[in-house]
């Protein structure tokens, strides 16, 4: 952001009572609301399947899940932003009542149309779920419309272009943002500043000074309730193709010739492309068994006891490009490391 605050809108968390929204989008939500970078007129729905949740039970929700991400008094926050809607039942009349509570939470709070639609759902869901909102209209509006979508988008090459062409039966390009949240942490952001900020490592930021590059996503949780959804994707699709790729991209591109996103873009897939062929011998797949942390990951609820699942990964990548050849970069990620 530029530090200006945006207009009025109405974000919309489909997948409002997840992991995702308890320990990402509210934290970070209420952060910029703390550094009034919200306008006061914001408001924020979560979208969710518990038919037990109200506006009150669900701000009790998100204080407690405030509380664990270490923000303090968020009260304010909650009663002031948050409110809940339930879509259960057939897909028309559920979204035909969210149609309905978005009107009545926008006349309340005098807000002029843009909407935000942030879809922190498993990848099989984005697409219905956008021809649901269709249907019930929500698509366009009076203002703006965007729609947010997390990782991973699609399992391989096959179904993202499936998925994409599904998506753009519904939107237009303009309104699609398909993101990475670990790109938000602040060491990640540092990383082109460290770089391209401090000439100093121009020199030293290649073959000649560099014998290898180790890059390591770890966490110390389990899976935890998250097996549901870990079930399906796994190490690989949870963080490598997505999280790790980005942080070798950002580690091994040459300096952009601005840094804009077309710029940026164009970089990462030059490292991208320089990538050499994996063989099985450069890669390593693994899973937590039971120890001091807790049961092992097919003692998790919802695994399955045939589970194939891995929870590890790790892989020797080599990058042909004159900076780096030579140079291996070693990949690693796990739940339940230290």
């Amino acid at each position: 952001m530029d530090g200006k605050t945006p207009p009025p809108h109405l974000f919309v968390i489909l997948g409002g009572t997840g992991d995702l929204a308890a320990r990402k989008l509210l934290p970070a939500l209420h952060d910029l609301d703390a550094k009034d970078l919200l306008d006061g007129s914001f408001r924020i729905l979560a979208v969710a399947r518990n038919p037990d949740l109200d506006d009150g039970a669900y701000r009790r929700w998100a204080r407690d899940a405030l509380a664990r991400a270490g923000r303090r008094d968020p009260e304010t926050f909650c009663s002031r932003r948050l409110h809940y809607a339930c879509v259960t039942g057939g897909p028309a009349e559920a979204f035909a009542r969210l149609a309905a509570r978005i009107g009545e939470i926008e006349r309340e709070a005098s807000l002029p149309g843009h909407r935000i639609f942030y879809l922190a759902l498993p990848p099989g869901a984005f697409g219905p779920t956008i021809g649901n909102l269709a249907a019930a209209g929500l698509t366009g509006g009076p203002g703006s419309v965007r729609f947010v979508i997390e990782k991973p988008f699609g399992r391989d090459l096959e179904s993202a272009v499936a998925l994409n062409r599904e998506i753009h039966d519904w939107l237009d390009e303009e309104q699609v943002f398909r993101i990475d949240h670990y790109l938000g942490k602040e060491t990640v952001r540092n990383l082109m500043v460290f770089r391209f900020g401090n000439t100093i490592f121009e020199d030293l930021w290649n073959r000649d000074r560099i014998r290898c590059v180790e890059i390591t996503v770890a966490e110390s949780l389990g899976v935890g309730d998250r097996a549901a959804f870990y079930e399906r994707t796994g190490a690989i699709r949870d963080i490598v193709q997505n999280h790790l790729t980005q942080l070798l991209t950002l580690t091994a591109m040459e300096v952009p010739a601005a840094f804009d996103a077309r710029s940026v873009r164009h970089e990462k897939l030059k490292v991208l492309q320089s990538i050499a062929p994996l063989s099985p011998d450069d890669v390593v797949f693994g899973r937590y068994g039971p120890g001091e942390g807790g049961p092992g990951y097919l003692e998790e609820p919802d695994v399955a006891p045939d589970s194939v699942t891995e929870t590890y990964f790790a892989a020797r990548v080599d990058i042909d490009t004159w900076r780096w050849q030579g140079v291996p970069f070693y990949l690693r990620t796990g739940t339940r490391l230290s």
